[in-house]
């Protein structure tokens, strides 16, 4: 056992070297820094598809990492298994003063991080975590009264008269203080349960051309136009705090769009119990019709609406879907079908690269019409509407759904009269009749 003390730094959501606020806060104590990763097997049990490209995307990330470490003489370390037994092996061998890590706000992940912190003050070793996912977290935005905003633009009011460039300045990082080591590799995903996908990791690059037109694009899904950070936010790759000093040079509307990022995380943080059940309790009196056989038309993009089939085969065939997409087909689902909004919310958590519990959930929701600042329940998108008003020429249409003309299935439902079932229902569900 190695006698001199040292800290350890625990990647998670946060994937990166660079302006990394809790890996900056171990290095500058001056003790050594070991830096670890864990490949949770708690977390890896929820993956169920052995070629799920989030977590080979996880390891190239890793890998990256770790180049780049062994630039400095340093190496990362990873592990496998339950994150509680890592840490008991680690203590063992190392005297570990403190464990650094920055703060998750899912509450699987807060009651891990309660659980590990008690283990480590059993062995006399601190844990220290760190904002580093978001700007402002927790209380930092709340009313005057203290109580949680649950309607956006107050909410992003609040949050732009708060920043200070403080806020979003990067952490400089003391290189010179990780623990020299040589590397012994990353897991490879055939230890972890794994195999290799068709995914590649590239460091991530904010192409300032698409962010200063972010505004004129964004809803149209054939100019792919976005910026493509979903997954680089949801694993950390990228600095929050350095998409934001881009925002606020060149587009009001993508700034928009990352406080929408983190009005969620904080309504999942104050009000946990949305995971699984209606931010406006009175929905969970809405009639879901919850047809199997529908649902399986919409995941296999089968329903008879282009826009929606095009988007679902999309989803299923790279784990991506454009934004306005997802609106469209979120709709279709909760709305067209009147299938539990909570279906919806469990495919797109399995199928999308850049799945984040917040962001899922609240998008979801709004879909329905029952989470907080949502879509009133008479707003039901017409699946053609949307089509001629983003997708006019059917380009997006025809790259992921090429034979939809020669497909003569009719739609599994008509709109019209769709729409008004979805009316009624949610009308008699809400007690407005």
């Amino acid at each position: 056992m190695q006698t001199d003390k040292i800290h350890v730094f625990w990647f998670r959501r946060d994937l990166r070297l660079e302006d990394n606020a809790g890996l900056h806060h171990a290095l500058k104590s001056g003790r050594q820094v070991l830096a670890v990763f864990i490949f949770d097997t708690d977390i890896l049990k929820r993956f169920p598809d052995p070629e799920d490209r989030r977590v080979d995307y996880i390891r190239q990330a890793l890998v990256h990492i770790d180049k780049e470490m062994q630039k400095y003489g340093s190496a990362l370390r990873t592990f496998y298994g339950n994150a509680s037994e890592v840490f008991q092996k680690i203590t063992a061998s190392y005297t570990v003063d403190t464990v650094f890590c920055n703060r998750d706000y899912e509450p699987r992940a807060l009651q891990r991080d309660r659980d590990i912190k008690t283990l480590l003050k059993s062995m006399g070793t601190d844990f220290r975590d760190f904002k580093d996912q978001v700007i402002f977290e927790k209380d930092e935005i709340v009313k005057n009264d203290g109580t949680p905003y649950t309607v956006f633009t107050p909410y992003s009011k609040k949050w732009k008269d708060t920043l200070k460039e403080q806020h979003y300045a990067g952490f400089p990082l003391k290189k010179e203080h990780l623990m020299p080591l040589k590397s012994a590799g990353i897991h490879r995903l055939e230890d972890i349960g794994f195999r290799k996908t068709d995914i590649t990791f590239t460091p991530p690059v904010i192409d300032t051309g698409t962010v200063s037109a972010y505004d004129k694009f964004r809803d149209y899904p054939a100019k792919e136009r976005t910026t493509g950070l979903g997954i680089a936010l949801r694993f950390g790759t990228i600095s929050i705090r350095k998409c934001i000093r881009l925002a606020l040079q060149y587009n009001d509307t993508w700034l928009d769009e990352l406080i929408w990022r983190e009005f969620f995380m904080q309504i999942l943080y104050h009000f946990p119990w949305v995971e699984h059940r209606c931010f406006k309790e009175k929905y969970e009196h809405i009639a879901w019709r919850n047809n199997e056989k529908e649902f399986r038309l919409w995941c296999n993009g089968k329903t008879g609406y282009p826009i929606v089939d095009a988007g679902m085969r999309q989803l299923n065939s790279t784990g991506q879907m454009h934004n306005r997409v997802r609106m469209i087909t979120a709709s279709f689902l909760t709305k067209h079908l009147l299938i539990d909004w909570r279906w919806g919310e469990a495919y797109f958590a399995r199928k999308l690269l850049d799945y984040d519990m917040a962001a899922n959930n609240g998008n979801w929701q709004w879909a329905a019409g029952c989470g907080c600042d949502a879509a009133p329940y008479f707003r039901i998108f017409n699946p053609y509407a949307q089509a001629k008003k983003f997708d006019r020429d059917l380009h997006y249409v025809r790259r992921w759904y090429p034979d939809f003309e020669a497909d003569l299935s009719p739609p599994v439902v008509e709109h019209h009269y769709a729409r008004k079932r979805a009316l009624d229902t949610y009308k008699k569900g809400l007690g407005k009749e």
